[in-house]
């Protein structure tokens, strides 16, 4: 049995690689190495000898002709490999049940949920609630604070409403709390 010839196996197109030419104006040597057209036509190429593939890639810019902003688009979308991206979370429709959405695995849960086992505040969490207040809390502010409230509060202030009274006493606990937890001293 005669044994086939390599060229014969390769097939015409790849005879015809090995036989192109660089496609720069004037040069004869073998178009080995390609190189993008045109960025809306990545797949379609020159083929340019080593030197003129060099000085085509030296000049060439992807970005030419783009503004920053379509700069920046084209940036982001390449982050994702061209692909369409949402939240983590935000994919939701009738047939997308949340109980599903992550097997139980990552704890992700209904806002009802997660509000009914919201943890109770503490002493001074509530305290600091009466007071609308955030730590860091100074001394100066606690005070000016409590000054506030107790002179807005005050049953005499309201003619001796006992609605008002039972607010300056949560007022006086809050204060007693807060002066002894964060001013132990003071």
């Amino acid at each position: 049995m005669p044994r086939a010839s390599i060229a014969a196996s390769i097939g015409p197109a790849a005879a015809a690689a090995a036989a192109r030419l660089c496609e720069h104006p004037g040069c004869s040597a073998n178009g080995d190495y390609r190189a993008p057209r045109s960025r809306d036509r990545l797949r379609h190429f020159y083929w340019f000898c080593l030197d003129h593939v060099r000085a085509y890639n030296a000049q060439w810019n992807y970005y030419a002709g783009m503004s920053s902003a379509e700069i920046e688009a084209e940036i982001r979308n390449d982050t994702v490999w061209q692909r369409p991206t949402w939240p983590w979370g935000s994919r939701t429709g009738p047939h997308f049940d949340p109980k599903l959405r992550d097997f139980g695995l990552f704890g992700l849960e209904e806002d009802e949920e997660r509000v009914a086992k919201k943890r109770p505040l503490s002493e001074q969490e509530q305290a600091l609630a009466v007071f609308n207040l955030a730590p860091p809390v100074t001394f100066a502010g606690l005070k000016s604070r409590y000054k506030e409230l107790v002179k807005a509060h005050h049953p005499d202030a309201h003619g001796g409403d006992r609605a008002a009274e039972e607010r300056l006493k949560v007022i006086n606990q809050a204060y007693t709390t807060l002066k002894a937890s964060y001013f132990p001293s003071g």
